[in-house]
C-alpha cells in the first residue's frame, strides 16, 4: 500500500489567452511568464480567484476563468504565503525562473471551475 502524497489546493484566475496555453500543455502545467511577468501568483482562496476573474479578467480580456489545481504541499513550503489585502487575499509568489520546477510538482490536472464573460 502506498502513502498518498499531501497536496495543497490552489486557484488561478486567468484570461482566455493563458487558458489556451494551459490547454496546449494538456492541463498539466502553466506556461512560462512573459518578460513583464516576473512572478507567478496562484491564490489560496477560491472566492478571491473568482473576484479577480470576474472583475478584472472579463473587462480586460472579454472572459475570465478560475482554475483549480493541486500541488505537492512539501514543495510549496518554500513559498511563504503573502497577504495582498484582506485576510482572504492570500497568494504564493513563485519567481518566473522557478515556474518550470513548480509545474513538476502539480499533482493531476489543472481544471476550470468557473467561467465568466
Amino acid at each position: 500500500m502506498t502513502e498518498r502524497q499531501a497536496t495543497t489546493t490552489l486557484w488561478r484566475p486567468t484570461g482566455p489567452e493563458e487558458l489556451d496555453l494551459v490547454r496546449a500543455l494538456d492541463w498539466r502545467a502553466w506556461p512560462p511568464r512573459l518578460p513583464e511577468q516576473p512572478i507567478f501568483y496562484p491564490v489560496l482562496d477560491e472566492e478571491y480567484a473568482v473576484r479577480i476573474a470576474r472583475d478584472w479578467n472579463v473587462p480586460h480580456s472579454g472572459a475570465g476563468f478560475v482554475t483549480r489545481f493541486e500541488v505537492d504541499s512539501a514543495f510549496l513550503s518554500r513559498y511563504p504565503v503573502r497577504q495582498a489585502g484582506g485576510r482572504t487575499i492570500l497568494e504564493l509568489w513563485v519567481p518566473a525562473e522557478e515556474l518550470e520546477e513548480f509545474n513538476t510538482h502539480i499533482v493531476g490536472r489543472i481544471e476550470v471551475v468557473h467561467a465568466f464573460a
